[in-house]
């Protein structure tokens, strides 16, 4: 039998010419897409916004934060520089990117009212929530939908009459200060994503996928797409020779040197500590990041890929660490200052999500725990600490965390009427330590 080679381009034009087929002329009320990590999610909604407003379609555009509605904005503006935008944002005292005032054709208004006769208006769920409209829009994006409880798009589903929905499926679930105990099973648990119920109750809405991730490197998306998409399974963009990190000073044979060198050959690296109990912002661990940070730096590393066939520098801009809590990050970035390195994002998974780097470095959420909770096992927090990278992402943890999964199988409540979220957070960690311990590096420091 003939094994046809896969076209990574061919494939997610033809999954983006049927969603935009069934979004502009299709008849149903609602188009769900689901996106894996670096799939084009952004520019699917630009394009989309794009080709709606010329055939003379208005339409409101949804995003969950800030950020990702002015992201949207400079975007549709630099694809489009003729097209007026509205920008509808908070009373704030700084609602907005200030770059935003520098581009004529967009609009910005705390009141939508301002904005009328636009063919783009764009805002977060928060805002769109107050918002009173004589006649609906004909039509709406919202974007990351899976973040988006299903009380926001109660809140805006009067505002218009069909809808895009497009977000990534693997990543962390819609944010409540409440739990959710008291909903749940029920179809109408508004802490529930905003796509899980709403195809719960229209589940005859047509559903696409991207099918390729143009950021996770053929090292990476196997993985990722085995531990966390089994059912909407994907692929690379690109090919193992495509891409290189490469550094200019040798190894000095330390364990942070060895798991980078590592990294930069298979695309992983585990940097695995001694097994031991530690507090949550455990010291050791903290100063292994740093290290494996400050040594990236170091030694001059440089980046090969499809998109820069030159060798581009691997500055600080261009790494990130990834942690679970808030005061892990804070440890972290003291850490760093100690050894005098400015400019390397550090944040939480919930911060981190949609954004990319060349190299990630990311302290296990696992790690050095005496237990394991429903919160540090969650499927999404590490789908995204796993994912942000294009080059390599190098994995800080102690020994151990595989007996830990092993003395904490998931014992969550079933309740009737949920959705059982496949893999669950004790498969997919297996998984990914599985893959991780081919790659391992033992250290002592």
């Amino acid at each position: 039998m003939t094994t046809v080679d896969f076209d990574p381009g061919a494939a997610a034009a033809s999954a983006t010419e049927a969603i935009l087929r069934d979004t502009l002329h299709g008849g149903e009320r609602g188009v769900v897409v689901d996106s894996p990590p670096g799939a084009g999610k952004s520019t699917l909604v630009v394009r989309a916004a794009l080709e709606l407003a010329a055939a003379g379609r208005p339409l409101m555009v949804v995003a969950q934060t800030n950020a990702q509605v002015d992201d949207l904005v400079l975007r549709l503006a630099e694809k489009d520089p003729d097209l007026p935008v509205g920008r509808l944002h908070s009373s704030d005292a700084d609602p907005y990117d200030r770059a935003l005032d520098d581009l004529p054709q967009v609009r910005m208004s705390a009141k939508a009212a301002d904005l009328n006769g636009l063919p783009v208006v764009v805002s977060t769920a928060a805002k769109w929530a107050h918002v009173t409209v004589d006649e609906p829009w004909r039509h709406a994006i919202v974007d990351e939908a899976y973040q988006m409880r299903s009380d926001s798009l109660l809140a805006v589903a009067g505002l218009f009459e069909r809808a895009l929905f497009v977000g990534d499926p693997g990543q962390l679930d819609p944010f409540s200060i409440v739990g959710g105990e008291q909903w749940a099973g029920l179809s109408y648990d508004p802490s529930a994503s905003a796509v899980s119920t709403l195809l719960a109750h229209n589940p005859e809405l047509p559903q696409h996928r991207l099918p390729v991730s143009w950021r996770l490197p053929a090292s990476a998306a196997p993985l990722v797409s085995d531990a966390f998409y089994p059912y909407t399974p994907f692929r690379s963009g690109t090919g193992h020779d495509d891409r290189r990190l490469t550094f200019a000073v040798p190894s000095d044979g330390s364990g942070p040197d060895r798991v980078i060198d590592e990294a930069a050959a298979s695309g992983w690296g585990l940097l695995e500590l001694p097994a031991r109990h530690t507090p949550r912002t455990d010291p050791e661990a903290v100063r292994a990041v740093a290290a494996v940070v400050r040594r990236l730096l170091d030694r001059g590393g440089a980046a090969v890929c499809e998109r820069s066939p030159d060798a581009t520098a691997l500055t600080a801009g261009r790494i990130a660490v990834g942690t679970a809590h808030r005061d892990q990050a804070a440890a972290v970035r003291a850490a760093l200052a100690d050894l005098g390195v400015p400019g390397v994002t550090v944040d939480t998974a919930n911060r981190l999500q949609g954004r990319e780097y060349d190299v990630t470095v990311v302290l296990h959420p696992l790690s050095g725990r005496p237990d394991a909770t429903a919160f540090h096992l969650e499927t999404g927090r590490l789908c995204v600490l796993a994912s942000r990278h294009r080059h390599a992402c190098v994995v800080v943890c102690r020994a151990g965390v595989g007996d830990l999964l092993d003395d904490y199988p998931s014992a969550e409540p079933v309740r009737l009427g949920t959705l059982v979220k496949f893999p669950d957070g004790w498969e997919a960690n297996h998984a990914v330590l599985a893959h991780l311990a081919e790659h391992r590096v033992a250290w002592r420091p």
